[in-house]
């Protein structure tokens, strides 16, 4: 046994070093293309002039200052914290529910956010005169309830993992009907726009926007860290959790809180964003594995990359406007998932 022992030790440490180089790779493709959302819009800006504007700060009184620190930065940023914390909800939905194809959308807590959103563009809901921030806010506090519900609904049933992914679904479609309802009774002009609100807009983006979202995605991976090692236990099943003295059902509470609030944040200020979630954790398993010490920053890394490449493309696709970004993530989603299946199809 002491003989085998170096050689365990070495495979270990060669496996982690890969993983390390993996995600720095993750983190240099990241910093590429923030230079190329930066970069690439109505007003085309070079490089070298992205850094000189950046470098001079928002103070400077310059057009292409203007450009980036008031129009195109909050945008970016909310890109990688928005598409990070629906990586990293996705990841742990995946995880507490034992299932693969698993989302952030699967819990219904998206259809709850549209729903509040929906509700307040109809009645004119605002905050501080922003009808915009009304949204956001009623967006988020449906989803965080909706959240709590299905929670206490799955806690009634013994918290099973088949009530859980019930309870979203039949959530996912009571509250899409009633935004429907809404949007039916609603006149042309309001019904636009609970529409265009559902597409995942990120001209909605603001520095509140990224504060929020900043804030609440740091936050959060920071308390699923601390429970990594019993993540990775419980990825191996519920029987190997339990072997080791893990506590399930306090685990899925504590992961199911943390990736409700992730998963409202980030669709409370630009709508709802497609398979992003369920796109990124599958992206970072098939390079790492489900050691999630390493997999939960690389689904952050990747969810933000998927965003930020949906946004280049939204913006190349649809020439002195953009295309709401929630449209191509989609797009980019479904013949993923067509890979996914064929691939893993046993």
């Amino acid at each position: 046994m002491q003989q085998n022992n170096p050689v365990c030790t070495s495979i270990y440490t060669d496996i982690n070093k890969s993983r390390i180089i993996i995600s720095l790779c993750s983190l240099a493709a990241l910093f590429l293309a923030v230079i190329a959302d930066l970069a690439v819009g109505s007003a085309n800006i070079g490089v070298q002039a992205i850094l000189t504007a950046l470098w001079a700060g928002p103070g400077a009184q310059t057009v292409n200052t203007v450009v980036l620190w008031d129009i195109r930065l909050p945008m970016t940023l909310t890109c990688i914290f928005v598409g990070g914390s629906l990586g990293v909800a996705g990841l742990q939905v995946q995880t507490i529910t034992n299932n693969p194809l698993a989302s952030p959308y699967t819990l219904g807590i998206s259809a709850a956010a549209s729903f509040g959103a929906a509700i307040s563009i109809t009645v004119g809901f605002a905050v501080a005169g922003y009808l915009w921030l009304g949204t956001s806010l009623l967006a988020f506090l449906l989803a965080m309830l909706v959240s709590m519900l299905i929670f206490f609904m799955g806690k009634l049933k013994g918290m099973s993992t088949t009530t859980l992914i019930l309870t979203g679904i039949i959530m996912n479609f009571f509250f899409s009907a009633l935004q429907q309802f809404l949007q039916y009774r609603a006149s042309a002009e309001i019904a636009q726009v609970i529409s265009s609100w559902t597409f995942g807009n990120l001209a909605r983006s603001t520095w509140t926007s990224v504060a929020v979202n900043g804030v609440m995605l740091v936050f959060g991976s920071l308390l699923l860290l601390g429970w990594s090692w019993k993540l990775t236990a419980l990825s191996a099943g519920e029987e190997r959790a339990y072997s080791l003295g893990i506590n399930v059902e306090k685990l899925r509470f504590g992961v199911f809180v943390i990736s409700a609030f992730l998963i409202a944040e980030a669709v409370a200020f630009i709508g709802t964003v497609g398979f992003v979630g369920l796109v990124a954790p599958h992206c970072a398993r098939l390079l790492l594995g489900e050691d999630q010490r390493y997999l939960l920053p690389l689904c952050a890394c990747f969810g933000g990359l998927l965003m930020l490449l949906s946004s280049v493309v939204s913006k190349l696709m649809s020439v002195g406007s953009m295309l709401p970004v929630g449209i191509v993530t989609s797009i980019v989603g479904v013949p993923f998932l067509f890979v996914l299946l064929l691939r893993y199809k046993g």
